[in-house]
């Protein structure tokens, strides 16, 4: 396992912000379901919710919690504007509070681990709120991008889409043991083909025919801590599970920043993003995250999960409506290095 003095220096990268705390963010203490490792579970729910509200999920980094993704992000602050509910879970893992993405239980399909809490909390959110079942996301970056491909992997009828910056492939972390580092996957040492990449996914839950949820990722080439090699992997991963080609439909290059390159998927239900001569303090960018879940959306035309979604590797795909506009708003510059240990 890497050593507790490592991801202490990475997270001592920058300073995180003090903890403010708005009216709305709240832990919530009641009984929320199944939840065997103790997660703890904190949420924002805006004065003005929209009609059935989409649900955002944004996990934590290592060394992070969920106080830190509340102030170190905007998305409680959009969620005013556009009327979503986030959640904030935080890792029970107290000595580095990286998130279970190792265990058989929280890689399996409502079989345990931190995966399981999570899911809890949105059914949880969901039931309360009347939120929109079709419409529930999560993004994360490092350790909280590693538990981002696990949640679309492990629950793809709970997740419509996530947003991975910097983390690895599902399963790529797989050990005996809760949060158990693997040096292998961080140094780029597991390799798979696409049809064992799949493989693994689809074991996360056997016999799972449903919609599978879309995902856009983002990694830095020069990633001191998760090798690049594993945006590769998570190409191939990905891609064979929804059943695409590997070779890119479009790519656009210095997008959304100049060395920046995207590459699209099929029918832009798979997104990978390699930005060169980035580290590992990849940053996160708000307006492209909303953008892919359509958060800015509302109404009945908004994303709908299910309908363009390609099912157990089938070719049926339609795109997302890019050509209909959404209010547009300023990304604030995030530069510090919320923690980014993984």
């Amino acid at each position: 396992m890497v050593t507790f003095s490592i991801r202490a220096a990475l997270a001592s990268l920058l300073t995180l912000a003090p903890l403010v705390l708005g009216a709305s963010f709240q832990k919530v203490t009641e009984d929320f379901g199944p939840n065997p490792r103790g997660v703890g579970f904190y949420i924002y729910v805006p004065d003005e919710l929209a009609v059935s509200p989409p649900v955002l999920v944004n996990p934590h980094w290592c060394h992070g919690d969920a106080n830190a993704t509340y102030t170190g992000s905007r998305y409680s602050a959009l969620a005013d504007e556009y009327g979503f509910i986030v959640i904030y879970p935080d890792s029970p893992n107290l000595e580095d509070k990286c998130w279970d993405v190792s265990s058989n239980e929280t890689l399996t399909h409502d079989a345990g681990g931190d995966s399981l809490g999570i899911v809890s909390m949105v059914r949880w959110t969901l039931n309360k709120y009347n939120g929109d079942a079709s419409r529930v996301f999560v993004t994360g970056i490092s350790s909280g991008a590693m538990m981002t491909n696990v949640l679309i992997g492990a629950y793809p009828d709970v997740f419509a889409a996530g947003s991975a910056w910097a983390g690895v492939p599902f399963g790529c972390f797989a050990g005996d043991g809760f949060d158990v580092w693997s040096d292998a996957c961080a140094t780029g040492k597991v390799v798979h083909t696409a049809p064992e990449w799949a493989a693994i996914v689809r074991s996360a839950y056997p016999g799972y025919t449903g919609w599978r949820p879309k995902l856009q990722i983002f990694h830095g080439t020069v990633d001191e801590v998760l090798n690049y090699t594993n945006y590769g992997e998570a190409v191939k991963e990905w891609t064979a599970v929804l059943g695409l080609s590997d070779t890119p439909t479009s790519v656009t290059a210095d997008f959304p920043k100049s060395n920046w390159t995207r590459s699209v998927y099929g029918n832009d239900w798979f997104e990978a993003t390699s930005a060169a001569g980035v580290t590992h303090n990849i940053g996160t960018n708000e307006t492209l995250v909303l953008g892919w879940f359509d958060l800015t959306c509302s109404g009945a035309n908004c994303f709908t999960w299910g309908t363009g979604s390609p099912s157990n590797g089938s070719d049926n795909r339609i795109s997302r409506d890019n050509s209909r506009p959404y209010k547009s708003f300023l990304h604030r510059p995030l530069t510090r290095d919320r923690g980014f240990s993984v």
